[in-house]
């Protein structure tokens, strides 16, 4: 496994590289779900390559990208046992040099619910994205589900920017109890934790009273709302379009059922697919 830091390194040792080559961008900190995507791309890749890049665009003036966990030593052993060929770790100043100025703007499906709530959030995304689609020239690259929203978003840049990128999608890696595994549950106390399996209960909740003939997203939404209790505080529950992320008053699959709340300083987020409504 090799770990470079520029981007001229990155192109001297892809060159001449087996394809097709996958990417599983990361901000590290990784967890059963990033190895899940790691899997998939090694299963279906000659090559794969790993991005491991705290993106400062992402996170707002008041966020959490200075305790954002980090942990590049533990991740760079699960990333070679795990057969990468490719690290890719820059630091800030490499991805955002001095006068940089030029950000990828998705439109109307990054400013819906986390893009509302974030402003600018998905910019980054973009921006950072593009970078790396632009550095490392992958046939395919891998997300989880959980982040429905920037899924959308990043479809939407690979298909306006004609950027010839297969983006797979892979189900969300939940624990035991249904909680979707994310870098930021490791910020949850013990009462928190226990209380975050909520979340995923309501979005379940909303799926199976469509599956039982509801088609009002108003009344599905309510019974999903009842299993959200203290100390959990909703953020939003809705049934939107998983490629738009527009709200859909009358669920027609395919729809998303998907949820945010707050638990303590916190905030989950998660969904899950309504796959048919016949």
């Amino acid at each position: 496994m090799r770990v470079v830091r520029i981007p001229a390194e990155v192109r001297a040792a892809l060159t001449g590289v087996s394809r097709p080559l996958g990417l599983v961008p990361t901000m590290g900190a990784l967890h059963a779900g990033h190895l899940a995507l790691i899997r998939r791309a090694r299963d279906e890749s000659a090559a794969v390559a790993v991005s491991v890049f705290v993106n400062p665009l992402q996170f707002g003036p008041n966020e959490d990208f200075e305790r954002y966990p980090r942990a590049f030593d533990d991740d760079m052993v699960q990333l070679r046992d795990a057969g990468v060929d490719l690290v890719y770790a820059p630091d800030v100043t490499t991805m955002y040099p001095p006068g940089f100025a030029t950000a990828v703007d998705p439109g109307p499906v990054g400013e819906r619910y986390e893009g509302a709530l974030r402003p600018g959030h998905f910019r980054g995304v973009a921006t950072v994205c593009t970078k790396l689609f632009a550095t490392i020239a992958p046939d395919r690259t891998y997300f989880g589900a959980k982040d429905a929203q920037q899924v959308a978003v990043l479809r939407r840049v690979v298909t306006d920017l004609d950027l010839g990128i297969e983006l797979i999608v892979l189900p969300t890696v939940r624990e035991s109890d249904g909680l979707a595994l994310s870098s930021r549950n490791a910020y949850l106390d013990a009462e928190q934790r226990a209380a975050a399996p909520a979340l995923h209960r309501a979005l379940d909740a909303i799926v199976t009273a469509v599956r039982n003939g509801e088609r009002n997203a108003q009344r599905a939404v309510e019974r999903g709302r009842a299993e959200l209790q203290t100390p959990m505080r909703e953020v939003y529950l809705d049934v939107v379009d998983p490629r738009t992320f527009v709200p859909e008053p009358e669920i027609h699959a395919p729809a998303l059922a998907i949820g945010s709340a707050w638990l303590g300083t916190t905030r989950l987020i998660d969904n899950e697919p309504i796959e048919a409504t016949s």
